[in-house]
């Protein structure tokens, strides 16, 4: 008995411990700009402590962050993805001048319509983030963006 229960709180225990920090919470929309142009946002809401890098970086810093939409005959891409302002700093982790946002960026892709009818694109952002001692390894996330 007494070894069942060791082995219940060491389950418990690697499985709490086994939890991955997710400082970034993504979320999506979309806005109407023209009859046949819209613009697909992807907002990071960033915790306090964590820095969301841009999407051009330096060789030798930390992974940028990364869109890819799925292709589809509903739309064209215009453009490259559009990223806010943000910060850029020596950062102390990489030793180089980096752009970064904390707290929340939105990123913005263009696109035109080739249809009238409702549609989904899908999308996929990698990135990396980190704070003023450690990274954590990049991370994909799925992003969709509902046309209507």
């Amino acid at each position: 008995m007494k070894r069942l229960s060791l082995i219940i709180v060491l389950m418990i225990t690697t499985i709490g411990f086994s939890q991955i920090h997710n400082p970034i919470k993504w979320s999506t929309s979309v806005k109407k700009i023209s009859d046949t142009e819209y613009e697909l946002i992807a907002t990071a809401n960033i915790e306090n402590g964590w820095h969301l890098y841009s999407q051009t970086v330096a060789e030798g810093g930390p992974i940028p962050t990364t869109f890819t939409y799925n292709s589809n005959k509903n739309y064209l891409k215009k453009g490259n993805t559009k990223e806010d302002e943000g910060s850029t700093v020596n950062d102390k982790v990489f030793d180089m001048r980096i752009k970064y946002f904390d707290k929340k960026a939105e990123f913005k892709q263009r696109i035109k319509l080739k249809t009238e009818k409702s549609f989904t694109i899908e999308g996929t952002v990698e990135f990396m983030v980190c704070n003023d001692t450690n990274c954590l390894p990049p991370t994909e996330v799925d992003l969709i963006f509902n046309i209507k």
